[in-house]
């Protein structure tokens, strides 16, 4: 059996037109490419080189001049060589076996070495391991089922008033409002440094504002939205209560530190999970029907001034505006709710173990999904100590409001617990 040889086949020349057919020079058959100086089809290629190999002498059995075609190229050996000659086929581009051997070894370690390059590289490619996949899928699913996003529940609640006496507070925060309406476009599309250039304007625009002596106790008596907003965050508390049991490992740890963190975290979290109903477009938060449509203007008439309302929106414009996927938000609440440094706290190396391990899921998750994202994990780790200052904001205006006994009495017991008393 003859020794199977690759053939030496030219570039294509630059005047070469790809888009044109290739037609054998020899035979008028479909060509594969140069082969020995000349474009040719496989048959002729096998046939000019076993020619040349074996020196064959052929005799034209007409008068040497044949027209060879693909169906007829068998016929006059001769005339095909001498066609194979004419077109500028050269025998001293055929191999000897031992370079054809060689060329076959050179394709072949090329072929491993890309091969190998591809399985490096397939190697270094970040990836999530078997547990990681499953906490993710854990965080995933408690999320989902204690985040309702039909709001269904909300009906249940005392109703929402809007009505009464505008406070200064609610006239103020109506001005932030109609500011984004005005400039939706720039909160929606523009860097934070414009964000941050809109509210300080707002603050100098209250500060020229000033305030007036009866003020304080005109907004003390006109609450109309706390019953409802109490019921909302009781609500909420409830379902981070139930998120974090199915943190994997939060069971686990004693009810002591459990109840030490969800009392310090929960109204972080609480304004972590709202920013899935918050629009940039307007600035509220739309949780179904119109009548849970909340304003800033809504939250005043709970209590809460714009000292907490301008950096909490602030901060619910910024996360928005990272388009986190659901993955990288359920983790993030996650590690918010377990900081070890948290007040109450005993065991503070285990809880600290779980953060770790959720965090470096999470920064796992973004290098795989996110390749560009390389300051992502920096912008979601400092919204965590944006929500620390919020934490404190929220808390001095709660006591303020806790210590008045005609507001007091419309919280629920669940809220008075969770931010009742200080977690020494």
């Amino acid at each position: 059996m003859e020794t199977t040889v690759v053939s030496t086949s030219t570039a294509v020349g630059e005047e070469f037109d790809r888009n044109m057919p290739r037609i054998c020079g020899v035979c008028g058959d479909k060509a594969t490419g140069f082969h020995f100086n000349a474009m040719t089809c496989e048959g002729c290629k096998g046939f000019f080189r076993r020619s040349m190999k074996r020196k064959a002498a052929f005799t034209c059995p007409f008068n040497g001049s044949c027209t060879i075609t693909k169906d007829n190229r068998r016929h006059c050996q001769a005339c095909r060589l001498k066609r194979c000659v004419d077109i500028g086929m050269m025998k001293e581009f055929i191999l000897t076996d031992e370079e054809v051997q060689r060329k076959k070894d050179l394709i072949q370690r090329r072929k491993d070495e890309e091969a190998q390059r591809e399985a490096d590289k397939e190697a270094r490619r970040p990836r999530l391991t078997d547990e990681q996949s499953r906490v993710i899928s854990t965080l995933v699913e408690a999320h989902h089922k204690t985040y309702d996003d039909s709001y269904s529940d909300f009906c249940r609640f005392r109703p929402p008033v809007r009505d009464g006496p505008v406070t200064r507070s609610a006239s103020r925060a109506a001005s932030l409002h109609s500011l984004s309406d005005a400039s939706s476009d720039s909160f929606s599309h523009s860097p934070e440094s414009d964000t941050k250039m809109n509210f300080n304007n707002l603050l100098m625009m209250y500060q020229e504002q000033g305030s007036s002596p009866e003020s304080s106790e005109e907004e003390g008596s006109s609450l109309s939205m706390l019953p409802h907003l109490a019921d909302l965050v009781s609500y909420s508390i409830q379902k981070v209560i139930g998120f974090a049991k199915m943190i994997p490992g939060f069971r686990e740890l004693t009810a002591e530190d459990q109840i030490a963190l969800l009392k310090s975290s929960a109204i972080e979290v609480i304004m972590l999970r709202s920013n899935q109903s918050f629009n940039l477009e307007d600035m509220s938060w739309s949780c179904g029907a119109p009548d849970f449509k909340y304003q800033i203007s809504d939250v005043t008439k709970a209590g809460h001034t714009l000292e907490l309302l301008e950096p909490l929106v602030k901060f619910q414009v910024g996360l928005k505006k990272l388009n986190l996927h659901e993955e990288e938000h359920v983790m993030l609440m996650a590690i918010c709710l377990l900081s070890p440094d948290r007040p109450g706290v005993q065991d503070h190396a285990r809880i600290e173990a779980l953060q770790d391990r959720l965090s470096e899921t999470l920064q796992a998750y973004i290098q795989l999904h996110h390749p560009g994202g390389r300051l992502l994990y920096a912008k979601m780790i400092q919204k965590l100590a944006d929500l620390r200052s919020l934490n404190e904001e929220h808390s001095k205006q709660y006591r303020s409001l806790s210590f008045q006994p005609e507001h007091s009495m419309q919280l629920t017991p669940l809220v008075l617990e969770v931010f009742g008393s200080e977690v020494s």
